[in-house]
C-alpha cells in the first residue's frame, strides 16, 4: 500500500483525546500514514509566539501538504489572533467544506427529515482579513474585503463538490441585498460561473432567509457557498439541525494542501476526562482519508461511525440517553470493531475523487475599459455637528478644486440635514466631488491641510472610482 505523509497537531482542551482516537481509527483500516506530530494554539502563545504558529509547524505543513488538526484555544477579544485562521490564510486553503448529514441514533427536532447538506465557505477573505482600525478612541473600524478571485475560487470549489458527491442543486447565500458591492461581487461571480456547470440547478439566496429556510426546511439543501462570516454562521446553525458540534466535520482545501478539523472548540472544561465525543474529529478523518484517495478506507470508517451511532450501545455521554455512557477512546474501540459494518440506514454516500480546480499564483487584475477617480471621502474625527462641520468644510473645499457633497454618520447622511434623527458619533465620513479636472494628489494634500487646519483630525481617505461609467462606491443612506 502507498504511504502517506500528514503533519498531526493535537491542538488544546479535549483536542488530543478525540485526535488520538481519530489516528486509531485511521490507523486501524490499514492506510499507511506517517504521522508528523506538531505544535500550534494555547501552548504556543504561553511560549511568547504571537502567531500561535512556530516555524516547526509551518515547515512541517509545507512538506506533507496534509494536516489532522485538534482544536486550538485562542484568546477572546484582546490578544493574539487566531492561530485557526492563521494556518488557514497562511497556506491559502481558500475552501471550509462542513458537511452536514442526518444521523440514526442520533435523535434531534429534525430527525426523520434526511437532512443531507454541504456548506462551502470562502475561508479566507471578508471580515476575517482582520483588517481593523479604531477611527477614534469610540469607533471601530472592520474592512470586508471581498475579491473577483476569490470569489471565483470559492464557487468552482463549491460546485467541484456538488460534482464528486453526486448532488444537483446549489444555493449561493449572501447579503447582495445590503452589501451590493462585496456581497453582491459574490453573487454576480456565481451566477457567470453556474453557466459552466448546465447539469447542476443553481440559485441565489439571501443569507437571512437561507438561515430561516434552513430551519424550516433544511431538506431542501444540498450545496451551499457562501462568503466567510456568514458561512462561520450557518454552518454552526446547520451542526445544530443534526445533533451539534460534535458531530460536524471541516476541511480547509486550498491548492495542493488541505487542514482537516472538528468545526467544534477546545472545550477546556472537559480536558483529560475521556468524555468528549470524538464523531466529528472521526468523520475529518475520513475526509482527509478521501483527500488522499483512499476511497475505500474512507467509506469503511464512515460506514463505521453510523453504525455505531445507529445501534446506540457504544457512544458518549452526550448521545447516550438511557444507556451507559462509553469513554472517548472507548467510542473509537467500538468504531473500529465496527468495521465493515452497514448501518441499516443513512449509509455513506457514493463519493467520487474531488477535483480542485487550478488557479495560477500572483496577482489577478480585472481590467476596466475605463476609470476615472470622481471625488474622494475623508474620514474626519470631529466632537462638533454636522451642521458646523459642514459648513466648514463647504467653505475650504473649493480651495482644493471640489464641492461637499454630504456627510454621513454611521452610514447615514447628516449633512446637507434630511430632518432624520441619527444620533451622531464622533466619526464623519466627509464626501467630496470634482471637476472635470479629477482629483490630484495636490488637491487632497490641499484638502487635508484646510482640515488640520481648521482643527480636526483626519484618519483616512477613499478615492471615489467610476469604473465602466458606473460608480465604485455605494451612497450614504438618505443620500441621493
Amino acid at each position: 500500500m502507498p504511504t502517506h505523509i500528514a503533519t498531526l497537531i493535537p491542538g488544546d482542551g479535549i483536542g488530543p483525546e478525540v485526535v488520538e482516537a481519530t489516528r486509531r481509527i485511521i490507523d486501524a483500516t490499514g492506510v499507511q500514514i506517517t504521522w508528523e506530530e506538531a505544535s500550534a494554539g494555547e501552548s504556543v502563545f504561553k511560549r511568547g509566539i504571537p502567531s500561535g504558529v512556530p516555524e516547526e509547524t509551518i515547515a512541517s505543513i509545507a512538506k506533507t501538504r496534509t494536516v489532522l488538526k485538534g482544536p486550538l484555544g485562542t484568546p477572546v477579544g484582546f490578544g493574539e489572533k487566531s492561530a485557526n485562521v492563521t494556518l488557514r490564510k497562511l497556506f491559502e486553503t481558500y475552501g471550509n467544506i462542513r458537511p452536514v448529514r442526518e444521523f440514526s441514533g442520533v435523535p434531534t427536532p429534525f430527525s426523520g427529515r434526511g437532512v443531507d447538506l454541504v456548506v462551502v465557505r470562502e475561508n479566507v477573505e471578508d471580515l476575517y482579513a482582520g483588517i481593523e482600525h479604531m477611527q477614534t478612541p469610540g469607533v471601530a473600524q472592520c474592512l470586508k474585503l471581498i475579491s473577483h478571485k476569490g470569489c471565483e475560487k470559492i464557487v468552482r470549489l463549491g460546485f467541484e463538490v456538488a460534482r464528486a458527491e453526486g448532488r444537483k442543486l446549489v444555493h449561493c447565500a449572501t447579503k447582495a441585498n445590503i452589501m451590493k458591492m462585496t456581497e453582491g461581487l459574490m453573487k454576480n461571480v456565481f451566477e457567470e460561473m453556474a453557466k459552466e456547470y448546465p447539469e447542476i440547478e443553481s440559485h441565489h439566496i439571501i443569507i437571512d432567509n437561507c438561515a430561516h429556510q434552513l430551519v424550516k426546511k433544511p431538506e431542501q439543501f444540498d450545496v451551499i457557498i457562501t462568503t466567510n462570516m456568514n458561512g462561520d454562521i450557518i454552518s454552526d446553525l446547520s451542526s445544530g439541525l443534526i445533533g451539534g458540534l460534535g458531530f460536524a466535520p471541516s476541511a480547509n482545501i486550498g491548492q495542493g494542501i488541505a487542514i482537516f478539523e472538528a468545526v467544534h472548540g477546545s472545550a477546556p472544561k472537559y480536558a483529560g476526562m475521556d468524555v468528549a465525543n470524538p464523531t466529528a474529529m472521526i468523520l475529518s478523518g475520513v475526509l482527509l482519508l478521501r483527500h488522499l484517495g483512499e476511497l475505500d478506507a474512507a467509506r469503511k470508517v464512515e460506514n463505521a461511525v453510523l453504525a455505531t451511532l445507529e445501534d446506540g450501545k457504544s457512544v458518549t455521554k452526550d448521545v447516550a440517553g438511557q444507556n451507559a455512557p462509553v469513554g472517548t477512546q472507548a467510542y473509537a474501540d467500538a468504531v473500529i470493531a465496527n468495521f465493515g459494518r452497514q448501518p441499516s440506514k443513512f449509509g455513506a454516500r457514493d463519493y467520487t475523487a474531488l477535483k480542485m480546480p487550478l488557479f495560477t499564483g500572483g496577482p489577478v487584475s480585472v481590467v476596466a475599459k475605463q476609470r476615472a477617480t470622481v471625488g474622494c471621502d475623508v474620514f474626519v474625527e470631529a466632537d462638533t455637528t454636522p451642521v458646523a462641520l459642514g459648513d466648514f468644510l463647504s467653505t475650504v473645499a473649493p480651495k482644493a478644486g471640489l464641492k461637499l457633497k454630504m456627510i454621513s454618520n454611521r452610514g447615514t447622511q447628516v449633512y446637507p440635514s434630511r430632518s432624520g434623527e441619527t444620533d451622531c458619533v464622533d466619526q464623519w465620513r466627509c464626501r467630496f466631488m470634482a471637476g472635470d479636472a479629477g482629483v490630484s494628489v495636490a488637491a487632497l494634500q490641499t484638502l487635508l491641510a484646510e482640515i488640520e487646519q481648521g482643527g480636526f483630525r483626519w484618519m483616512h481617505i477613499e478615492k471615489l472610482e467610476q469604473i465602466d461609467g458606473a460608480p465604485g462606491y455605494t451612497k450614504a443612506q438618505g443620500e441621493d
